[in-house]
């Protein structure tokens, strides 16, 4: 159900802050002409570009550029649309944009009344909002245009790109129809139950659920990836003081990003840097060096170390880097075990051992399976990008893979526990088919929070309040 602002024609600068070539202003809503005669000074005729001035209230170009009109429903938002193209500076920008709404506001000469009533200034993401509630993209495709715009790697873009076509969408929609059909064979059973037919053997019910329940699997396994691509892994880089974890940083971003000198302390707070590894995208984090809090020099690195442990604490991923220079030392070595044991057990942690090149009959000291580099030469930076990505859980090669979100993952594992207990239930000689059939019910509602079927306003409003504005 549209909410009465989303009747309200709006107006917002689509482009990007800041100068560039061509900037563009868009309008959309119903009953534009008035306001394009007033602006571009001529009628448009749809869906062809116009070139010619911009007019102010007194008839003088504030600009040469091209006119589009796009009339509804063949356009973005699946009402009329203008969209002026003008050279992209900021001020003139705001100056369309100021005129639009000037324009909008005063009386026509034909009717004397305003020429498009309640023109505003677009709230965030309030375009494609609006092509949402028209049905013009569903929420997951429109999702995938904010996750377009955000991209970090081009994996990622690609695979924004193939849910904005619609490839999740499809997948989610034909998981929906064939629990539609079954649904629609358990509920016609339970409104005939005089024809004592068996159900579950002659509709092959359990049949049909155990390959809808693998196809939902595949669907989430590639969803799994999708949102790796779109939110990364959140890496951070843990150790004693002077073990390497600024050169390890740079090391992986390629550049020189944290101070390195041999002064342990050096690093005091955070530092941050997002790297790619195959189109995966690692937050790798670096921080203070770690010790007995009672053996930290000064306040400056008690608060550096309680920074590092909150850090640990959100991270998905812990490189606990160790000196294998100082292995053997017995204060080195206590203090290794004191940060090992107060690791957060929930986090998975890679033991790391640097320095290889400077000690290098240390490779028969280590497990077999022991990483070990040197940040210095580089050498073992490979096998610790594969490591990383086996952690996050990435697949290469995989083929497919469109972009997620964490509702969506959500929704996919909703789906999944009723689909369980739907199966446990037609497992049972006695099955309850109205219990079966509640738990299809949940199955098909969970899957319409992704494509938008069963969202509350709520959710939808969060969704768009965090795109740009005039997108």
């Amino acid at each position: 159900m549209q909410l009465p602002r989303h009747h309200d024609p709006i107006v917002a600068i689509a482009t990007a802050p800041g100068r560039g070539a061509v900037g563009i202003v868009r309008v959309s809503g119903r009953g534009l002409g008035a306001l394009i005669e007033a602006v571009c000074g001529r009628a448009l005729k749809p869906r062809h570009a116009h070139y010619g001035p911009f007019l102010d209230a007194q008839g003088e170009a504030i600009d040469q550029g091209l006119a589009l009109h796009f009339p509804a429903p063949h356009s973005y938002t699946g009402e009329e649309v203008l969209e002026l193209q003008a050279h992209g500076g900021p001020v003139l920008l705001q100056l369309l944009l100021a005129r639009c709404l000037e324009a909008a506001a005063q009386p026509d000469a034909r009717s004397g009344l305003p020429r498009l009533r309640g023109l505003r200034v677009a709230e965030p993401g309030e375009f494609t909002e609006r092509a949402f509630l028209n049905d013009k993209l569903d929420l997951a495709q429109a999702e995938a245009v904010a996750d377009l715009i955000d991209a970090s790697t081009e994996a990622a873009a690609r695979s924004a790109g193939r849910a904005l076509a619609g490839a999740f969408s499809q997948q989610v929609d034909t998981l929906r129809d064939r629990l539609i059909e079954l649904r629609m064979l358990v509920e016609a059973t339970l409104d005939f139950p005089e024809e004592e037919i068996d159900f579950l053997e002659k509709a092959d019910a359990r049949g049909r659920l155990a390959r809808i329940a693998d196809a939902l699997d595949a669907v989430r396994a590639r969803a799994k990836q999708g949102a790796l691509l779109r939110e990364g892994l959140r890496v951070v880089l843990a150790g004693q003081p002077n073990v390497g974890k600024s050169s390890l940083l740079n090391a992986l971003a390629g550049a020189e990003l944290a101070i390195v000198t041999p002064i342990a302390g050096t690093t005091r707070d955070k530092v941050a840097e997002t790297i790619q590894i195959e189109g995966v995208p690692l937050h790798v984090v670096d921080t203070a060096g770690l010790r007995a809090e009672d053996d930290a020099r000064d306040e400056v690195e008690r608060i550096g170390m309680q920074r590092s442990w909150g850090a640990i604490g959100e991270a998905d991923a812990v490189i606990f880097l160790h000196d294998l220079t100082r292995a053997g030392d017995p204060g080195y070595d206590a203090a290794e075990r004191d940060i090992s044991q107060r690791l957060p057990a929930g986090v998975q942690v890679l033991d790391v051992h640097n320095k290889a090149d400077a000690a290098a009959d240390s490779a028969a000291t280590l497990p077999p399976q022991a990483l070990r580099l040197s940040a210095r030469t580089g050498e073992g930076l490979d096998p610790l990008r594969r490591r990383l990505l086996q952690l996050a859980g990435w697949q290469a090669g995989s083929e497919g893979v469109f972009i997620a979100r964490t509702r969506h993952l959500q929704a996919l594992q909703a789906t999944a526990e009723h689909l369980v207990r739907a199966q446990q239930l037609a497992a049972r000689a006695d099955a309850a088919l109205d219990l079966l059939a509640e738990e299809l019910r949940l199955a098909h509602d969970a899957l319409g929070v992704i494509t938008g079927r069963y969202t509350p306003d709520d959710l939808l409003g969060d969704i768009f309040s965090r795109f740009c504005i005039g997108k």
